[in-house]
């Protein structure tokens, strides 16, 4: 008898607006994707042990931004934080942030969240990614790929010495 190991299955996500009773639900995640984070960013904790995330609070006060967590079975599995962003008569939905759960990744979770996300806000979109970080940009191209086909757009930055990868596509809803 071999033993083999069954995936499992987690259903589909819920993605739902979160209340401001529900930040200090994504600032305790935030904890979490910071750490991941600091793998590639020069991120580190304060004295108090905690990442942080100053800009936070904003996502219930500020109009063009919507906070989101990310539901399986019931159960957190992430979260996603949505800006929108204008340069001169340009603008564009921007994933500030977003994260899923180690438990949940290599599962659509995160795919499944980002199409319903991109789907929610119809117009130009970007997602930044640290080249560096080269699970998140395989991710992010293939998630937005299968959104988006070959309307998606790719540029490179340098911002404070690192390199990022901006991915630009239209959401049309």
């Amino acid at each position: 008898m071999t033993n083999v190991s069954t995936p499992v299955s987690f259903g589909h996500p819920e993605i739902l607006p979160a209340t401001m009773e529900e930040m200090p639900i994504i600032a305790n995640l935030f904890e979490m994707y910071a750490h991941d984070f600091s793998e590639f960013h020069a991120v580190e904790p304060g004295p108090d042990g905690r990442f942080g995330y100053p800009d936070l609070p904003l996502y219930w006060s500020e109009p063009g931004r919507c906070p989101f967590l990310i539901r399986v079975g019931g159960k957190l599995a992430g979260f996603v934080l949505v800006h929108r962003i204008s340069s001169g008569n340009n603008a564009a939905w921007d994933m500030a942030e977003f994260f899923v759960l180690r438990g949940y990744r290599r599962r659509g979770v995160g795919r499944e969240a980002a199409h319903w996300v991109w789907r929610q806000f119809p117009g130009p979109w970007q997602v930044r990614v640290m080249r560096a970080n080269q699970t998140a940009h395989g991710f992010w191209q293939r998630a937005i790929a299968e959104f988006a086909g070959d309307a998606m757009s790719l540029t490179s930055v340098e911002k404070a010495g690192e390199l990022w990868d901006v991915f630009s596509f239209a959401s049309s809803a």
